[in-house]
């Protein structure tokens, strides 16, 4: 019943594709055209995971998992590249910051939150996120050493730093599939039901969301990001504050509720596993592959962030760590998490 309803309000919001390109093209308000598009994102992303889960139902667990890891995070990486070619490189760095602390604090919070209101505890297998949060560790660590030699050191070369770091990270990346698609995959099972795992769309008409949803989120990213400058100027919100809360949120937004109601089912490992697996392939995926991106369009991006994003993404992986030792989560724990989060918000919100 909770699948239905949640697919119906996808399909719903498919009408703002439309809407927001209509607005567009007749050039209204930024702010009305940025909501707008915000909007029609969120069903996109929800379409492109509906249909790269069915795809994953049919090719196999090993081709499975890589389009998981290719297309979980698609969303993301088309919004920030087309706001690299828009120049917009703080947003860029502040959405992986966003992304980052968004899974780890606001959606694993929540998911820990509703799964145990009616539950004294939940559990998830502390092996798998022992792993994954150890990964996710090195990660952060590798994001935030340029900024640590900019800011404590004076490093002035940080762009190819950033490089050098990004090549490190994509093949540790390499690594972790490898892990956890092949040689330790008995982690990452999990024991489901049957019927979820029979495929409900053939693979022809799986490919062709899949396809025509990226298009999609491609036009509607465009869209967005055109919109970003004037939002900011509009309404007095930082080009920071936009990056690390609203974008990130609505690149997840469909992933992030996946989450929670697979927690509400008390599915925890799965659920733990999109919200620190994403978390895990922003940083060690995503951000390098924009930094080559920016390389290759001749307008290179740093891994520079300023030191307030540093100081979030050292402290919401701690906190993973720190969550993930006994296997076992309650709804107080997913408040403090929550907690958390809206206290960086604040401070997010008012830094310049």
């Amino acid at each position: 019943m909770i699948k239905l309803s949640y697919d119906r309000i996808l399909a719903v919001l498919l009408v703002f594709i439309p809407v927001s390109i209509a607005l567009d093209l007749l050039h209204v308000d930024p702010i009305i055209v940025f909501i707008s598009a915000a909007l029609a994102i969120v069903p996109i992303a929800g379409f492109m995971g509906k249909a790269t889960e069915e795809l994953s139902k049919q090719v196999g667990a090993g081709i499975g998992g890589l389009l998981n890891a290719t297309f979980g995070n698609a969303t993301e990486l088309i919004i920030a590249f087309f706001a690299i070619q828009a120049g917009l490189f703080e947003v860029v760095k502040a959405s992986i910051t966003g992304a980052i602390i968004g899974n780890v604090l606001l959606i694993t919070g929540c998911s820990m939150f509703f799964g145990g209101l009616k539950r004294e505890k939940q559990s998830f297998n502390p092996s798998a996120q022992g792993v994954a949060s150890t990964m996710l560790m090195l990660a952060a660590i590798g994001l935030v050493l340029p900024a640590l030699a900019s800011h404590v050191l004076g490093f002035d070369d940080v762009e190819n730093l950033s490089l050098g770091i990004s090549a490190v990270l994509l093949v540790t990346y390499v690594c972790s599939l490898l892990f956890s698609l092949r040689t330790h995959k008995h982690l990452y099972n999990c024991e489901e039901d049957p019927e979820e795992c029979k495929p409900h769309w053939s693979k022809k008409y799986a490919t062709l969301v899949l396809v025509l949803a990226t298009i999609a989120v491609g036009v509607e990213s465009e869209i967005l990001v055109g919109s970003i400058e004037h939002v900011s100027q509009s309404l007095g919100l930082t080009e920071l504050f936009i990056g690390v809360i609203v974008v990130a949120i609505i690149g997840n937004a469909a992933e992030h509720s996946t989450a929670i109601l697979m927690a509400i089912k008390n599915k925890m490992d799965l659920s733990m596993n999109i919200a620190m697996g994403s978390s895990t392939q922003i940083a060690l995926l995503i951000a390098p592959v924009l930094v080559f991106i920016s390389w290759l369009m001749g307008t290179p991006m740093n891994l520079v962030f300023n030191e307030f994003e540093v100081v979030a993404v050292i402290a919401a992986v701690v906190i993973a760590n720190m969550i993930s030792t006994d296997g076992e989560s309650n709804w107080l724990e997913g408040v403090q998490l929550v907690a958390l989060y809206a206290m960086m918000a604040v401070v997010f919100f008012f830094i310049k």
